[in-house]
């Protein structure tokens, strides 16, 4: 099996005590791992001079260890052997868990500090950095990156009112650089090669971008399924939708074919969000989410309005044909072809037909339908310039959100006189933009 060697110069190994042996078993791909602490000393890493090794001496730990992960990255390696000290052990282990993911393996190889050190390798090189120094490294490192491609960009619905912030994220403007997650993912799998701290990052320009920064999105525990949480009761394992009435909170769903889907009702200011799939549209997600709206916080269902995001169209989503079939038990028109062997599905036309059954009004939905509003549910596997697509990318996909909060009212700020608690006075014009 192919893998790196990684040379932990800064926390404790001495090239003069650790070249020799390395290089007895050479392998395709050696990393020094030194920052400036031998950069500028003449001679230091003579004994490494060949044509396999590779020296990381950028300004700082967080930086050596990105563009590390770079080279792999453009290698296709996955396995790192480790030489280090323990303390050096328990340092990376922090840069790992920022920068890496479980898609990565690890082995270190822990040595003695006295068989790997000499009375030059001693200082604050070799201290211990706590873990919030660590973070606030590679924090600081992952700010002064230029986005990979464009800049950052939303989608915003006409129907929400402005008493929301809210919107639809794109692709662009974020610092992932591998081509299928490129640039703006803001979702972190064990199964992708995008690190938390990355995806951190991104969310932190999605939200200066948006308005809602310092505040951290909360993201739905996706388990393509219909539970809502409704926040303030314990929360659950897993769920697809949240409610609230709650300021300060920025609920989100993810997306990368499934649809985001935003709900809000302007008269009691209720908020939720919803990640529906094909298999949550079937069980209900949408209306699920309405419901618990309704149950918890007794909003009324005409006063509900849905904005759909980003998702795949009916152009480019089939299924099974017994799993297609399914949803002509909502719709005959959700399966526009069911006699083809993997009928294309609207799983789009589902939910506003399960929706308006529930009872939201037709005119209260922005969706692919809404021709008379601007365009916030483009099909995503069509457009590769502008959002990610499982469909199209396959599993190493990346993720977009809808994301949405309820704005803090100002002081002196409230409802014009005579709607002060009165549902008779529901807004009727929802075509504020944010």
């Amino acid at each position: 099996m192919t893998r790196a060697v990684l040379v932990d110069l800064i926390h404790g190994c001495c090239p003069e005590r650790t070249g020799a042996s390395l290089l007895e078993e050479p392998e395709p791909h050696v990393f020094l791992l030194c920052g400036k602490l031998y950069r500028d000393k003449p001679g230091s890493l003579d004994t490494y001079r060949n044509g396999n090794v590779q020296v990381l001496d950028s300004g700082s730990t967080a930086e050596c260890l990105y563009r590390f992960k770079q080279t792999l990255d453009r290698l296709d390696l996955s396995s790192v052997r480790v030489l280090t000290t323990a303390q050096g052990r328990e340092v990376l282990l922090r840069y790992q868990a920022l920068l890496f993911t479980a898609v990565y393996t690890f082995d270190y190889r822990v040595r003695p500090a006295e068989s790997l050190t000499c009375p030059g390798c001693t200082g604050s090189a070799h201290s211990v950095s706590p873990a919030e120094r660590v973070q606030e490294e590679v924090s600081a490192f992952l700010q002064q990156l230029p986005p990979v491609e464009g800049e950052v960009s939303v989608l915003r619905s006409t129907l929400i009112p402005g008493c929301f912030g809210h919107g639809f994220s794109t692709r662009t403007g974020g610092v992932s650089y591998i081509p299928t997650l490129s640039s703006l993912n803001l979702f972190s799998s064990s199964r992708r090669r995008d690190p938390v701290a990355v995806v951190m990052e991104n969310r932190r320009r999605l939200g200066l971008h948006a308005g809602f920064h310092p505040r951290p999105l909360r993201l739905v525990k996706v388990n393509h399924a219909s539970d809502v949480w409704v926040l303030g009761k314990p929360e659950p394992e897993s769920y697809d939708a949240m409610v609230t009435n709650q300021t300060g909170l920025v609920l989100a769903a993810p997306g990368a074919d499934c649809m985001p889907i935003l709900f809000a009702d302007p008269v009691l200011k209720v908020i939720g969000v919803a990640h529906a799939g094909w298999k949550g549209t079937l069980m209900g997600v949408a209306m699920a989410t309405v419901d618990a709206m309704v149950t918890g916080f007794g909003c009324r269902v005409s006063d509900v309005v849905v904005a759909v995001g980003p998702s795949v169209g009916a152009c480019c989503f089939t299924l099974e044909r017994h799993q297609a079939l399914d949803f002509t038990g909502i719709h005959p028109d959700c399966v526009p072809d069911p006699e083809s062997e993997r009928p294309h599905v609207d799983i789009r036309l589902a939910n506003r037909v399960l929706l308006q059954n529930g009872g939201v009004l037709p005119e209260n939905i922005h969706d692919d339908r809404a021709a008379d509003r601007p365009c916030v549910t483009p099909c995503t596997s069509c457009r590769p310039d502008g959002f990610f697509s499982h469909v199209r990318d396959g599993l190493n996909f990346g993720t977009q959100v809808g994301f949405l909060w309820i704005k803090e009212t100002e002081p002196g700020v409230g409802l014009p006189a005579g709607q002060m608690g009165r549902r008779e006075g529901r807004q009727q014009d929802f075509g504020a933009s944010v």
